[in-house]
């Protein structure tokens, strides 16, 4: 039974209690007093009286019961914005007041908890890092747009992390396989993630996070939540200052010395005349041999300037297919050569595209010659006498994604996080420079890009490319 209808039991049984004592007492007063009327008359006015004041004492005393039922109602209901009326004493008055002054200051607190609420949620939407909150239990309890995003978790809320590496709870249908596959490495780095730290991990396809698991309390009990941040963008900004400081130190010193040396060789070259002939023989092989060493030491820092001094793309609608097919008839006979299989395995047609087709050729071929290269390395390793190396360009979504497979399947050969790396190649006369253009050609395009594992074994490099405009 609630608050008001224990008070109006309570006003009853009290209404009932008045009643029955002055029954009673104009009874004994009927027997003891009715051979005297007049008394007898009196006592009946005073029992009466007495009645009247004792109902409306009872009121009064139950009156403030009054007002804390409907206070109590109102706190249920959460109505903090409802007000009580004052009442018909001094006492009544102060009583409302006082709850009055509660509902004001609770209704203050609900609007100040509730803009900031407002604040976070639309915080936590903008914010360009993942966001996870668990409950007590370690259980989702809240994700923003960009953690959805990221992990493309399938009804997320109330589920654990394990959940997904236990494959009881399943990642969005429209998901492809290389964005389960990322979700699931980034939800087993943060499982593992102790409370309190923060760590550097990557993704399938060489991406780069850092991911933080910290804790706050709830009603007095610890919660966690995840913080996670792509840094692949950061990393390699920091990387290209780096390495374009270093190659311009470089290059002006080589540059100077080599230019010095290849004057004072070609001056020594001057007195071969004046030697024995065998001598002179040998001295002017030397020296050219010294000559070449000193131009090709050259040619080297300046491979790695064009990259540093690389323009800005000037971006002119171009057919995509033709680039493509130039590449392929570039290549045919010296993959042919080797006994590789170069072509396409499907080209749909699509609109021209704004790009830079000088700097895009160039990237492309360097790609191309990498997949044969690699291909030719693995038939030698192999003993096998064929391998191949495909494109394939199709309409996906509202653009296009241009494919590189080749047979070669040397990614298993190149630590985590160095495929793009600079200065870093598997080859033995490998300079680090090849995938190191490719990376900023696609990158000043705006072209998303992966060079991961494909279908039985094999490299597979995509390019994603833009509706056209």
């Amino acid at each position: 039974m609630n608050l008001r209808g224990n008070l109006a039991s309570l006003s009853r049984r009290f209404s009932l209690y008045l009643s029955v004592l002055h029954a009673l007492l104009f009874v004994l007063a009927l027997f003891a007093l009715r051979e005297r009327p007049l008394l007898f008359l009196g006592a009946e006015a005073l029992i009466l009286a007495s009645l009247v004041l004792g109902m409306g004492l009872s009121r009064r005393a139950l009156e403030p019961l009054g007002y804390t039922a409907r206070f109590r109602d109102l706190l249920q209901e959460q109505n903090y914005a409802a007000r009580l009326l004052p009442g018909g004493s001094n006492e009544l008055n102060e009583l409302a007041a006082l709850f009055n002054s509660l509902l004001g200051a609770l209704h203050q607190e609900r609007l100040k908890v509730g803009e900031q609420q407002g604040f976070l949620d639309r915080l936590l939407e903008a914010t360009p890092s993942a966001v996870i909150v668990l409950d007590f239990d370690g259980r989702i309890s809240l994700m923003n747009a960009c953690a959805q995003s990221l992990l493309a978790l399938d009804d997320a809320p109330g589920k654990p992390l394990r959940a997904w590496l236990a494959g009881t709870a399943r990642c969005l249908g429209e998901a492809g396989s290389a964005a389960q596959a990322r979700s699931l490495a980034l939800l087993a780095a943060l499982d593992a993630l102790p409370a309190g730290e923060s760590r550097l991990f990557s993704d399938p396809e060489g991406r780069r996070y850092r991911g933080q698991r910290g804790q706050f309390f709830d009603r007095g009990f610890a919660r966690h939540f995840l913080l996670v941040d792509e840094l692949t963008e950061e990393l390699e900004n920091s990387e290209r200052a780096t390495y374009e400081k270093l190659v311009r130190v470089l290059g002006h010193e080589v540059n100077n010395t080599v230019a010095a040396t290849g004057s004072v060789l070609d001056s020594l070259l001057y007195y071969r005349s004046q030697l024995a002939e065998r001598d002179g023989e040998d001295f002017g092989t030397a020296i050219s041999a010294v000559k070449r060493r000193n131009a090709r030491l050259g040619e080297f820092i300046e491979r790695f300037t064009r990259i540093v001094k690389m323009p800005a793309p000037e971006l002119r609608p171009a057919s995509l297919q033709a680039i493509a097919e130039d590449i392929l008839w570039l290549y045919r006979e010296p993959c042919r050569s080797r006994g590789i299989a170069l072509g396409w395995e499907v080209c749909e047609e699509i609109a021209a595209l704004p790009l830079d087709s000088q700097l895009l050729e160039q990237a492309l071929l360097n790609i191309v010659k990498n997949a044969m290269e690699a291909v030719e390395a693995t038939m030698r390793e192999s003993g096998q006498d064929s391998g191949y190396v495909r494109l394939a360009l199709r309409r996906e979504g509202g653009g296009a994604r241009l494919s590189i497979e080749d047979s070669g399947g040397r990614l298993g050969l190149v630590p985590p996080g160095q495929l793009f790396a600079p200065f870093f190649s598997t080859k033995k006369e490998g300079q680090g420079i090849g995938l190191l253009f490719v990376r900023e050609v696609l990158t000043r395009h705006g072209f998303p890009y992966r060079l991961a594992p494909g279908a039985s074994g094999a490299t597979r490099f995509d390019i994603w490319l833009p509706a056209a405009a």
